[in-house]
C-alpha cells in the first residue's frame, strides 16, 4: 500500500498504524460540505478521483426523499479507476433528477468524443448548470483539481459563496 506523499492521513495509516489498531473515523465538521435534503435547488457535484466518496454519500441521502436535480461530474484517470460505477449507473438509469457524466484524464474508451484530458470550462459547461440557476456546487478531490475547478465555476459566473470545497493531497508545502 502507497501513502501519498506528505500526507497527513495516509502517511500515518502507511507508515504508522498497525493491523488491528483501532481508528476512529467521523462524518464531516460542521455543515459547510454537507448537502440537507431540504435544500430542493440544484446541486453541482465535481469529483476528481476518491473525491467521489463524500458526494456519494450526498446521492445516497437524497435517494426516495428529495426531487432536488443532481449532476455529477466525475472525473478519473480511465474507466477501470471510477469509484462506484455499477452503482452510480443503477441510480442514474431509474432516476431522471440524477446525471452522471465521467471525464478521462489518461485514457477515455473508444466510444467517448471526448479525448482524455483534464476537466476543462467546456466539460463545466456541457454536464454542470447554468450559474442563473444558482446551483450548490460540491468539488472534492486533490487540492489542484479542487482549484481548477472552483476557478472555472467563477469564471462562469457561479456565486462563490454556492462553491463548498473539500481537498485532499501533500500537507506540505
Amino acid at each position: 500500500m502507497q501513502g501519498v506523499p506528505d500526507g497527513e492521513v495516509s502517511s500515518y495509516l502507511v507508515g504508522d498504524a498497525q493491523p488491528g489498531d483501532s481508528v476512529e473515523v467521523r462524518g464531516p465538521v460542521g455543515g459547510w460540505f454537507v448537502w440537507k435534503p431540504e435544500d430542493s435547488g440544484a446541486v453541482l457535484l465535481v469529483a476528481g478521483g476518491s473525491g467521489v466518496v463524500p458526494l456519494m454519500a450526498m446521492i445516497r441521502t437524497r435517494d426516495g426523499i428529495s426531487q432536488a436535480p443532481f449532476r455529477l461530474i466525475y472525473s478519473v484517470r480511465a474507466p477501470d479507476d471510477r469509484i462506484y460505477d455499477h452503482e452510480l449507473q443503477r441510480r442514474s438509469a431509474k432516476d431522471d433528477q440524477l446525471d452522471v457524466s465521467f471525464i478521462y484524464t489518461r485514457a477515455a474508451p473508444d466510444s467517448d468524443p471526448r479525448l482524455a484530458g483534464r476537466i476543462k470550462i467546456d466539460d463545466l459547461v456541457s454536464h454542470g448548470w447554468a450559474a442563473e440557476l444558482e446551483p450548490t456546487c460540491y468539488v472534492c478531490g486533490p487540492t489542484g483539481f479542487v482549484e481548477t475547478v472552483s476557478n472555472l465555476l467563477i469564471f462562469l459566473g457561479h456565486d462563490p459563496t454556492m462553491i463548498r470545497t473539500e481537498r485532499f493531497g501533500p500537507s506540505g508545502p
